[in-house]
């Protein structure tokens, strides 16, 4: 909040020396309804020294993303805080801007979006990290931690669990260290007990896993069972708390720090 108070100064956009009308836009029905409520809360708490909230539902759509950008324009929003989603935000982005309205997202990490200010000319500001920011946090940690162990590297063969492994992957070549093993995995299974098997025959004391939580806890629990544990590490799906099966102490995930740790 002190973020967009500070542009709106900067804009030189109206707004009274203690209070703003400031424009909230996030998905608050569908699929991501919870996570923008739990963002929408967030925000009327830090405004409710006296800032006016206009809120709108981007439905994580482009289509969303358009209808709260003109909602936001014809309620004299001096700044938009919000998106979770690169759909909606790109839609509204052009509007916004070229009402000089300013946007601070907190949700969405497209690289592009910011990379491209510049050329664009488009208001916006990202307080989440960079959509690159895991792999290239993970390829700096894990070959550096793993320096002197056995390490293998498996993925779920999605785009972005390849990306986060293959990085690792590349990091460790570059620092003259070679995985015993490289899989992909089929994710989403009951069990993974091949794969387990395929990692207890190469020796590997560690892994690297590219997928979700889910897999990550049942590749450990099938580990377990053939007495071959290993340490896993992976990326920041092994912090969502999506699984019944609880990760293995030591378990290392690359991550943003909780703030309520």
């Amino acid at each position: 909040m002190a973020l967009a108070l500070a542009l709106v100064a900067a804009c030189g956009l109206p707004a009274r020396a203690n209070a703003a009308t400031i424009g909230f836009a996030a998905p608050l029905s569908g699929f991501a309804e919870r996570l923008g409520r739990q963002m929408e809360a967030g925000v009327r708490a830090a405004a409710a020294a006296g800032h006016t909230i206009i809120a709108a539902d981007t439905a994580c759509s482009a289509e969303g993303g358009e209808a709260a950008a003109r909602n936001m324009i014809s309620e004299g929003a001096a700044i938009v805080v919000g998106f979770m989603c690169t759909e909606a935000l790109e839609a509204a982005l052009p509007l916004l801007t070229q009402a000089n309205i300013p946007v601070v997202t907190p949700g969405v990490r497209t690289d592009a979006l910011t990379d491209s200010r510049e050329k664009t000319g488009w208001l916006i500001w990202r307080t989440a990290p960079r959509a690159d920011a895991e792999r290239t946090a993970a390829g700096n940690i894990i070959p550096r931690r793993w320096r002197a162990e056995f390490f293998a590297i498996v993925d779920d063969g999605t785009i972005l669990a390849r990306e986060l492994a293959e990085t690792v992957r590349l990091q460790a070549e570059l620092a003259g260290l070679e995985p015993v093993f490289i899989d992909t995995f089929r994710p989403q299974l009951p069990n993974q007990i091949g794969l387990a098997g395929r990692l207890k025959r190469t020796g590997a004391t560690h892994v690297f896993i590219g997928g979700d939580r889910q897999d990550a806890a049942i590749l450990a629990r099938d580990l377990a069972e053939l007495d071959a544990p290993m340490t896993l590490a992976g990326g920041e799906a092994l912090v969502r708390d999506t699984s019944d099966i609880r990760l293995p102490p030591g378990t290392l995930a690359v991550a943003m720090p909780d703030p309520n740790d």
